[in-house]
């Protein structure tokens, strides 16, 4: 089964979306200072941290989920003084992955998360009639087999995601414990 979908140039790799999951945080440090395990030909992939004062601090965010406020309204709020911090960063982030729902966002990114369910290494989709994330789950699948994968779909007819993810054109969640 081929998929029919553009070529991906441009790959994000966010940690730090809550500052309290650190494995991703781990990652994208590593990779930013040797990011030689992550590089393809053709492929720009930047590994970004995504909620820097809220990592440094260790807790989950510092005025509001990050991962909640990348909705139209907020995206398109006047930055003032009081602006929330994660509202400014999520305008930060769509600014330089973005803007979200254009031709020229990112092609992908991966928003790398813990949590303390017993749900292991799981893949979260927000589009089941995404082509390339549905062909990108299988190669995943299989290359991890006999090791388990889940992919967990999240989709809802009538919802447009506010996720930090959804700035890309193709966006996953990956959690692990």
């Amino acid at each position: 089964m081929s998929c029919p979908c553009a070529r991906v140039r441009r790959v994000g790799l966010f940690g730090g979306t809550h500052g309290n999951e650190l494995s991703g945080v781990l990652l994208v440090r590593h990779w930013q200072q040797d990011g030689a395990e992550i590089q393809r030909p053709g492929v720009e992939v930047k590994p970004f941290l995504t909620n820097p004062r809220a990592v440094e601090r260790c807790t989950r965010y510092i005025d509001c989920d990050l991962n909640r406020v990348f909705d139209p309204e907020s995206l398109g709020r006047p930055v003032v003084e009081d602006i929330p911090y994660e509202v400014r960063r999520a305008q930060e982030i769509n600014h330089i992955f973005g803007p979200k729902g254009s031709d020229d966002a990112y092609d992908l990114i991966f928003d790398l998360h813990n949590t303390t369910s017993n749900m292991g290494g799981t893949i979260i989709l927000e589009n089941s009639r995404d082509d390339f994330t549905i062909q990108m789950v299988h190669y995943i699948k299989k290359a991890l087999a006999p090791e388990p994968c889940p992919a967990l779909l999240i989709e809802h007819p009538s919802l447009k995601y506010a996720t930090t993810r959804s700035v890309a054109k193709h966006p996953v969640g990956k959690y692990q414990i």
